[in-house]
């Protein structure tokens, strides 16, 4: 009965072709709007009922913010074995571009929770974004839904199961604390606790490596901070192949080629932080 309500809401929400759904096969990778400022994001997210996480500047100049957020649902959703990168959202305040951009969570849920995803908690959230965000669009940024799950760029890159382990410990608090301590803890923008040994958090990269969204476009910047999940004294990242790709799913393999040092500059930057 309950997957039986989640296509019902599903197959309405196609129907419909609201912003953020399923419409013809497809979902968006983002949710853009006319350009707030990042106290009118953060207000706006607090009046939806989510929590703002964090709100950092992620390119030199300033021009580009992310704000990180979560909420209940997203927390519930994402505290499970390697699912715990679905536990926050982001959005955008992208004034080089006088746009704000959503991560949309119905096109991330889909790819991060993979067999364990939930439509409903999806279209729940969606739903409360839209209703405090007027004016959403979909993104120009679009995969085919049924594939998000088994996503990856292309022959040989990696899948989402397929982690990089950038440190170890005897327990994710642990490894918290090392991130804390290292460097007065500059480069640690925002922590979510999931569970007692299941921590999301958000990690500065260097400025260098950071560059590459000079690259490939910083419309879609908002995946830094990048983020690392703590599970049982283990840090783990997405492979910067995949996290790229699936923020970028129009990126074609020459402006990949554009930065082909910057996936293992991203490891490196994550293993320096749990020395």
């Amino acid at each position: 009965m309950k997957k039986i309500l989640i296509w019902v809401l599903v197959a309405a929400s196609c129907l419909f072709a609201e912003v953020g759904a399923v419409n013809d096969s497809k979902v968006s990778t983002y949710l853009r709007g006319a350009l707030l400022d990042v106290d009118s994001v953060k207000s706006k997210l607090s009046e939806g009922g989510f929590t703002v996480l964090s709100s950092s500047a992620i390119n030199e100049s300033g021009t580009l913010t992310s704000v990180v957020f979560t909420d209940d649902s997203l927390i519930s959703l994402a505290n499970k074995k390697s699912r715990g990168f679905m536990a926050s959202l982001r959005v955008l305040v992208d004034n080089e571009n006088s746009q704000i951009s959503i991560t949309n969570p119905f096109y991330f849920s889909k790819a991060f929770m993979q067999v364990d995803n939930d439509e409903a908690v999806a279209l729940a959230t969606l739903s409360k974004l839209t209703k405090v965000f007027s004016g959403l669009k979909d993104s120009k940024e679009k995969l085919k839904y049924k594939k998000l799950s088994g996503y990856h760029f292309m022959f040989g890159m990696p899948y989402y199961d397929e982690m990089a382990t950038v440190g170890s410990a005897g327990s994710s608090s642990e490894l918290l604390e090392r991130l804390k301590a290292k460097d007065g803890g500059a480069n640690l923008i925002f922590s979510q606790k999931l569970s007692q040994d299941r921590i999301l958090v958000g990690v500065k990269l260097s400025n260098e490596t950071s560059k590459f969204i000079e690259k490939i476009g910083v419309e879609n910047a908002s995946l830094l901070p990048y983020p690392v999940l703590l599970e049982n004294g283990k840090a783990k990242i997405l492979a910067p192949k995949y996290y790229l790709a699936i923020s970028y799913p129009l990126l074609k393999m020459a402006q990949f080629m554009t930065i082909s040092s910057v996936p293992s500059a991203i490891e490196k930057d994550c293993k320096k932080l749990f020395k």
